[in-house]
């Protein structure tokens, strides 16, 4: 404890995140303590001594950081809560929220490996030590086989897969509050993390996180494109209403005659997908949009299979365009039937077909484990 108490002048920090300064601000203790109250709310699937345990890696964390500021204004500390919060949202165990809380103390506030021990045991310093490790690598070429080189560099050196986790979601915030950085560092961030960071989490099945960091990357450093695209993207969606609730209410009521359980939703391309498929297949916005996208979720395998005869006996499927990931599942975990039918007009509907928990797994990846691991194990296995 005796390195926390010598912390309050800690002046070392990342270039252009926290910046020392004179105490925070009543008001501004009071919205940190805040949002750990949040943090609290999601941690319900640990028991009372993980919360604890949590708890006390936070008022350290917060000791810890105790003077120093965002670029926005706030106080340090709401960095290392956001991205446990990120990591609770994955169901994440007590070791890797208090990693999380934890992951900037011994690069910013000289907190050693052995404090970290002393205090909260082996397993969380040495996640917090492979989190510091990881932060030292630096990435300084774009071509691609120096991008991949480096994302081998990454999971290799993390032996624990929570490592690369809490590092996605440090990242992912980062890149959520990289506005509030000088407009100078954008480009480099965010080109970094197109080229390094999302691809990782693609290849753990996040394919949530995916998304968002790519949309994140691209609105930074094509922000007039990204507008552009984002105002015919809402356009077309007014446009398209009326057809894509006729192929949306097609499909419920055929799931429904045929006496299934099903969630039929949507699926919208993010604005990165659009802008990578216009560029590279030299497409127009329209012709990119001409595909509907459906996912059917229900309750198992055996409904999956029925689902996709009913959906076939509705609209016809194209021939060489189906796919069984349930049978033969992807190597980062992702299972689902994809089918392609010819829909209303002659229109082109892509279809998947999954479980709940497929579902989950398709959005989370590798951190879904942590959810179903006392389901089925064997599913779940990274």
């Amino acid at each position: 404890m005796t390195a926390v108490l010598n912390l309050h002048s800690a002046t070392q920090t990342r270039p252009g995140d926290a910046q020392p300064t004179a105490s925070p601000t009543a008001a501004a203790a009071n919205a940190a303590a805040a949002s750990f109250a949040a943090l609290t709310e999601n941690l319900s699937y640990l028991d009372a001594a993980s919360i604890e345990q949590v708890r006390q890696a936070y008022r350290f964390a917060d000791e810890a950081h105790l003077g120093q500021l965002r670029n926005s204004g706030e106080p340090y500390i709401t960095h290392p809560i956001a991205v446990a919060a990120q990591c609770a949202a994955w169901k994440l165990d007590a070791q890797a929220l208090m990693a999380a809380l934890l992951h900037d103390a011994m690069e910013d506030c000289g907190v050693t490996k052995a404090d970290l021990i002393d205090r909260f045991g082996a397993p969380v310093a040495e996640l917090v030590d492979g989190l510091t490790k990881l932060d030292k690598l630096q990435f300084n070429t774009r071509e691609e086989n120096q991008a991949e080189s480096f994302r081998k560099m990454l999971l290799a050196m993390a032996r624990d897969v929570r490592v690369i986790l809490i590092k996605l979601a440090d990242r992912t915030h980062n890149m959520r509050t990289l506005s509030d950085m000088p407009r100078s560092k954008w480009g480099r961030i965010s080109s970094e993390t197109l080229e390094i960071y999302a691809p990782i989490a693609l290849r753990l099945g996040l394919n949530k996180l995916y998304r968002e960091l790519q949309d994140l990357c691209f609105t930074l450093i094509h922000p007039h494109r990204a507008e552009v695209l984002a105002k015919a993207l809402r356009a077309a969606r007014g446009n398209r209403k009326e057809l894509l609730t006729r192929i949306l209410d097609g499909i419920r009521d055929k799931l429904a005659h045929a006496g299934l359980r099903a969630d039929v939703f949507g699926r919208e391309k993010s604005l990165y997908s659009i802008f990578r498929k216009m560029k590279e297949k030299h497409l127009s916005f329209s012709q990119v949009l001409d595909i509907y996208g459906f996912r059917v979720v229900v309750d198992n395998v055996p409904t999956c299979y029925v689902a996709l005869g009913a959906l076939h006996a509705l609209y016809k499927p194209v021939p060489g365009k189906f796919k069984d990931y349930i049978a033969i599942p992807k190597a980062n975990g992702y299972q689902s039937l994809q089918s392609t039918l010819i829909g209303p007009y002659g229109t082109p509907v892509e279809v998947q077909i999954r479980t709940r928990e497929m579902h989950y797994v398709a959005q989370e990846g590798v951190a879904a484990h942590w959810l179903y691991k006392d389901i089925d194990d064997s599913s779940a296995d990274l």
